[in-house]
């Protein structure tokens, strides 16, 4: 039987969501209009709240019809003008690049998230710090930070307990899988934070892109297995011997992947290496990586 060359089938390629749509009585999603191979339709911006003053988690990367969308999702979703504080799961720019544009539009509203140094800049305003176990409440809601590192070292999930609902961020998305980026993401902690995220008490996942998950366990066990066989077919590929460069290993292992895909493809395959090398089981020489015999 041949070996199966992925464990997430599904993919946000050519996907549509609504410009805005309301969840649940607690939660309502704004669509960024960012769309991407890897953003898929856009960033989901949320309203999280049942009052007059809901919170915003995520401000999307800063697209101008997003902020019209914004102002029309207040006031025929949540039947206001008005926010109370802004809630951001990571600094990654299609997340944070729409802080400016709240703040013109509402005022001075409180920012708040896990401070990555270096990188909170880019959201022009001051960030009110908060890490892991920080509760965060608006009428209707109580929200509890969770530290997910991996994807990005700031990421923090948010784990609505009225709902037992999860907002993941980019942890885990509504089709397809993350970016690990292999700069400033790594691997382990990803992988330790999916775990985390199993042990949870949920019934619905809100992800940062793509629809809402509706079997939440069932979709982190799948990115653990998908992420685990991964980790095979590299080890795989080292096997051959002789030593491989990167792309060399992307080619080999990412077959039904289309070849403007293969650089993000090869971040993420740099990931994994860099996760085997901490753990003593590859080297790298000159760009080219062998197993450890």
């Amino acid at each position: 039987m041949d070996k199966p060359a992925r464990i997430v089938t599904d993919s946000m390629i050519g996907m549509k969501l609504p410009d805005y749509a309301r969840c649940s009585p607690r939660v309502a999603t704004v669509l960024g209009h960012n769309p991407s191979p890897f953003t898929g339709p856009g960033t989901n911006t949320y309203l999280v709240g049942a009052g007059r003053r809901p919170l915003l988690l995520d401000t999307g990367q800063g697209v101008p019809m997003w902020l019209e969308l914004l102002v029309e999702a207040l006031r025929e979703l949540s039947h206001t003008d008005t926010l109370d504080r802004i809630v951001l799961t990571h600094a990654h720019v299609d997340h944070i690049g729409g802080v400016r544009q709240v703040l013109e539009r509402f005022g001075r509203v409180e920012v708040l998230k896990k401070p990555w140094p270096g990188h909170d800049e880019a959201a022009g305003a001051p960030i009110t710090a908060i890490g892991d176990g920080a509760v965060i409440t608006t009428e209707g809601a109580t929200l509890r930070a969770l530290h997910t590192p991996g994807h990005s070292p700031d990421h923090l999930c948010y784990y609505l307990e009225e709902e037992r609902a999860l907002f993941t961020g980019d942890v885990v998305l509504g089709a397809g899988t993350t970016v690990i980026p292999d700069d400033t993401g790594d691997l382990g902690d990803y992988m330790s934070s999916l775990r985390r995220l199993l042990e949870l008490d949920l019934e619905t996942i809100y992800p940062a892109h793509g629809p809402v998950i509706r079997n939440p366990h069932a979709k982190i066990r799948e990115y653990i297995a998908h992420r685990e066989l991964r980790e095979r077919q590299v080890l795989d590929a080292l096997a051959e011997g002789g030593g491989i460069e990167v792309m060399g290993i992307v080619k080999k292992i990412y077959v039904d992947v289309p070849d403007y895909l293969h650089p993000a493809a090869a971040s993420s395959v740099r990931s994994h290496l860099k996760k085997l090398r901490k753990e003593g089981r590859v080297i790298e020489n000159e760009s080219r990586w062998s197993l450890i015999t």
